[in-house]
């Protein structure tokens, strides 16, 4: 995806030295927007190998509701083990705030309103809680706003804010995550997918990652792969058979890669 790369040469080219709390220190612009055309291909990087796997596994535990790492540490997943308490707990995160946002579930009324009032502006979701943030092992990244649009010719477009974004090795897997769910949307709903749009708030490119971003836009992309959702789950309410969908219900058609590019995470 270029509009990808552009942002990180833009990081790369316009940011600003900013020190921040893990103490690697960043690069870092302010106010960025990711745009992806859906027809084009599924949104995942070719430049480097993106682990789909733990995509998708992230965001059935998301929409799960579980706040537990090692519920997804079942899965082989490891991205939230660096900030586990002993018992696998993270505090009312990500899946709290989906399913239980001060006693409402936001992803059950979301998916009712798509169906039952398509036009409406109203279709919203914020996983920003600020009663429950000082209970989480980490404030959400991402989904301060996620907000969807049914066009006048029916089909679905998504966009999502995010306050702070590791452009080289969170980024990738927002842009990922969030294009499936929109899929996993358009596909419970019975609509075509539009666009995915991401806006940043802090984008940024940690010190120590440099020479990781300069390898990965020496690359030229490939073609972006198709992404097939089985058609024979059960049939169910639209959170019904959104939740029913595992994995390997998924699949990622001619996904052609560079190799993977390893980076230490800053925690």
């Amino acid at each position: 995806m270029r509009a990808y790369l552009d942002l990180l040469e833009d990081v790369i080219t316009n940011g600003e030295g900013h020190a921040d709390r893990t103490g690697v220190g960043t690069r870092s612009v302010f106010g960025r927007t990711f745009r992806h055309d859906m027809s084009e291909g599924f949104p995942i990087l070719t430049t480097k190998k993106v682990a789909f796997r733990w995509v998708a596994e992230e965001l059935f535990w998301f929409l799960s509701g579980s706040t537990n790492a090692k519920d997804l540490s079942a899965k082989g997943v490891s991205i939230w083990d660096e900030w586990q308490r002993e018992d696998g707990d993270l505090g009312p995160v990500y899946g709290k705030q989906f399913r239980d946002f001060g006693g409402v579930d936001q992803l059950q009324v979301f998916l009712d309103q798509l169906m039952s009032n398509p036009q409406s502006r109203r279709h919203v979701m914020t996983l920003w809680n600020p009663v429950d943030l000082p209970q989480m092992a980490l404030p959400p990244c991402h989904g301060i706003s996620i907000q969807a649009k049914v066009h006048q010719d029916d089909s679905l477009s998504l966009m999502m804010t995010q306050r702070s974004a590791d452009i080289l090795l969170g980024v990738p897997y927002n842009i990922t995550s969030y294009g499936l769910f929109l899929s996993l949307l358009g596909w419970v709903t019975g609509r075509k997918t539009r666009e995915l749009i991401i806006t940043f708030g802090d984008l940024h490119l940690y010190n120590n990652h440099v020479e990781q971003a300069t390898t990965q836009l020496s690359r030229t992309p490939h073609a972006l792969p198709k992404l097939a959702i089985k058609s024979s789950l059960p049939q169910g309410s639209p959170l019904e058979r959104l939740l029913s969908v595992k994995y390997e219900h998924l699949n990622l058609r001619a996904y052609t890669h560079h190799p993977p590019i390893k980076a230490d995470v800053a925690v």
